[in-house]
């Protein structure tokens, strides 16, 4: 049996908090900086995997409860498929086109 936490969820607070945060700072790399395209993809990008990161560990309790190390090898293979699809996609798409 888990122990239950009692009292206000500062962590989750501060995890939403900081969620925004890098929201608004996409948000701004976009609308008002002169950075070049691909340097503002970069950023996004980053701070993509760093939410979603955050979220994993603040939100979803990766790193919690007895069966932690089945959870993150779960984790680990579906961001795997998750490359393994996008990557193909963008292969199946651009591999076409000498073809015509």
């Amino acid at each position: 049996m888990e122990k239950q936490e009692k009292g206000f969820p500062y962590g989750h607070v501060i995890g939403f908090l900081v969620a925004v945060a890098l929201t608004i700072f996409a948000l701004l790399v976009v609308f008002k900086t002169s950075f070049a395209t691909s340097t503002k993809f970069t950023l996004i990008g980053l701070m993509a995997v760093f939410q979603a990161a955050l979220q994993l560990f603040m939100f979803m309790h990766m790193t919690e409860g007895n069966d932690r190390d089945s959870k993150v090898i779960h984790t680990i293979y579906a961001i795997g498929m998750g490359i393994v699809i996008i990557v193909g996609s963008i292969w199946v798409m651009t591999a076409g086109h000498s073809i015509h």
